[in-house]
């Protein structure tokens, strides 16, 4: 009985997963074709992104609100960098975008300007006027200075006195200016001083002295209180002098340079330059001339008879005595008519006067006149090099060269003996003068910012191309090939009967009797085997029994 027991076996039937039906592998091929369409549109949409360039930067809360709803009006996708301090937009937009942005006047750079006078309310009071005036006026300066390249922002503080009766009670304005410099810049004496400038021609009856300028950092950049000595230049000044000197040595270098070669001849100079500016009034006499050479200014004559008078005197011996006789005259001529009885001598009186050589002459000697000026100039050793063994040897220039040299070089600097300008013209090797020039080495093509950024681009897209190709034709691909069978067999067209010959239904009857035969077969094979199951479960002896003769068979 047991052994009976033993030879049935029962069988379970398990239930198949949802995965292994065919609902759920459809599901499943969906939802993977589904993720895989996506991160391949991903892909995509990351290669069509387009590049993002600053368009402002350090603006204020409310220039930064009036651009961004200016952009959200004109449709235009923006975005900000890491910590809100600029804004972004596609690349090829910039320019267009600042245009139409400038055209509102944005950004406004937190200033108020005169644009605060043009909404002014109906019963404003004088003062309030002058406020708004100030204020304006003030934004305007302060927008006048953040226009320089290495300001980036600027506050100005104006003080206007009000206008006094008396002038010897009216006070100047002052004015205080702020600027924020950008990060590693720096603002020199001459750029102050045309900010000082600036402020001043602005402000009516404003002086440089009354304008101040600090930095970011408190530094006081326009320092009033130093009296000007005049003995120190100028940045002006220093400016003409440098640039007067690169001018005398690019000339002498470019006049020399294609009889020695390039790179064969070195000159420096330096000037003397008077920046005195005189004023010459002067007034000369000269010594006077003969009469009949001079000019007469004015010319005057009387004549005049008088009267015979009697006697007269102190009455005594010697006036008494009677008048001597006559004598000629020295020069020749007709001798004086003797006086008429009863009358006086005649009485002439003549008055010339003559112009006074004077000469006045005033002179104005413009300041940056050249005083002196001092020229250097060092030529280099010849360099030959043997065609035939490629030896570079040097050999120093003959005298008659370096005269030549020497004239040329007096011609290009201008050389005025009497101004008392020098020049020395010496000929010496330069270190490594035996080697030859090297040309300087050509920057590779990968170096070239045109190509990186191309390089960029293409990268990008073949990077683009390669995910796709590789999500379709390595995972969406082989997930649609069963689905694409399936429809391709729903799809298939069925082709059109053949009409069947006496071979085929021959072929056909075989092929029905030996499959009636098969089944047959298989059908015993089933009934013995129902036979011998039904045997085993009525009487489990009999079964037992043959097995042990199996057993014993087998042994």
């Amino acid at each position: 009985m047991a052994a009976a027991e033993n030879l049935v076996t029962t069988t379970t039937i398990e239930q198949p997963s949802f995965l292994q039906t065919s609902f759920g592998r459809n599901i499943a091929l969906g939802v993977g074709a589904a993720i895989v369409v996506a991160v391949m549109v991903a892909v995509w949409m990351w290669s069509q992104q387009p590049e993002y360039r600053v368009l402002f930067s350090n603006f204020t809360d409310r220039d930064g609100g009036a651009i961004t709803a200016s952009l959200d009006q004109m449709a235009v996708k923006y975005k900000f960098s890491e910590g809100g301090s600029a804004i972004l937009v596609p690349a090829n937009q910039v320019h267009d975008i600042r245009l139409k942005l400038a055209a509102q006047g944005l950004p406004k750079g937190g200033n108020v300007g005169f644009e605060l006078m043009e909404n002014q309310k109906l019963g404003v009071s004088q003062f309030l006027e002058q406020v708004n005036y100030q204020r304006s006026l003030e934004g305007e300066l302060a927008r006048s200075i953040q226009s320089l390249a290495a300001v980036s922002a600027a506050r100005v503080h104006l003080a206007l006195p009000k206008p006094q009766v008396f002038v010897r009670d009216q006070q100047k304005p002052t004015a205080s200016v702020l600027l924020n410099l950008q990060t590693g810049r720096t603002i020199d004496a001459a750029q102050v001083s045309a900010i000082v400038h600036l402020v001043a021609s602005s402000v009516p009856e404003l002086p440089p002295s009354n304008v101040t300028v600090v930095d970011q950092a408190g530094n006081l950049l326009s320092d009033t209180t130093k009296p000007a000595s005049g003995k120190n230049l100028d940045p002006n000044q220093l400016k003409y002098v440098t640039a007067l000197q690169e001018g005398i040595v690019k000339q002498v270098e470019s006049l020399i340079t294609p009889l020695v070669g390039q790179g064969n001849v070195r000159a420096e100079a330096t000037a003397d330059v008077d920046f005195a500016q005189v004023d010459t009034a002067a007034e000369m006499y000269k010594p006077n001339s003969p009469p009949a050479a001079s000019a007469i200014r004015s010319q005057q004559s009387s004549e005049a008879a008088t009267a015979a008078a009697g006697a007269s005197g102190v009455p005594g011996a010697l006036s008494n005595q009677p008048p001597g006789t006559a004598t000629a005259p020295i020069a020749g001529g007709a001798p004086a008519p003797a006086p008429a009885a009863g009358a006086g001598p005649n009485r002439k009186d003549s008055t010339t006067n003559y112009e006074v050589d004077k000469t006045v002459r005033y002179e104005q000697k413009p300041m940056g006149g050249l005083k002196r000026l001092s020229v250097g100039v060092v030529v280099n050793y010849r360099r030959l090099v043997d065609p035939k063994t490629g030896k570079v040897t040097i050999k120093p220039l003959t005298a008659a060269e370096v005269a030549q040299i020497n004239d040329l070089v007096k011609e290009a600097m201008g050389y005025s003996k009497e101004r008392g300008d020098t020049l020395n013209v010496t000929n010496a090797p330069f270190d490594g003068v035996d080697k030859p020039a090297e040309a300087p080495p050509a920057q590779p093509w990968w170096k070239d910012p045109e190509m990186q950024e191309l390089a960029r681009q293409v990268a990008k897209y073949v990077a683009a191309g390669a995910v796709l190709l590789f999500l379709y034709f390595r995972i969406l691909r082989p997930m649609l090939r069963p689905a694409l069978r399936k429809f391709d067999q729903i799809t298939e067209v069925p082709p059109e009967p053949v009409k069947p010959t006496l071979e085929d239904i021959e072929e056909e009857a075989e092929r029905a009797e030996h499959e009636a035969e098969a089944t047959q077969q298989v059908n015993g094979y089933r009934e013995n085997l129902n036979m011998a199951k039904k045997l085993a479960h009525d009487d489990p002896r009999v079964v037992a029994n043959v097995v042990k003769a199996w057993v014993g068979a087998n042994e």
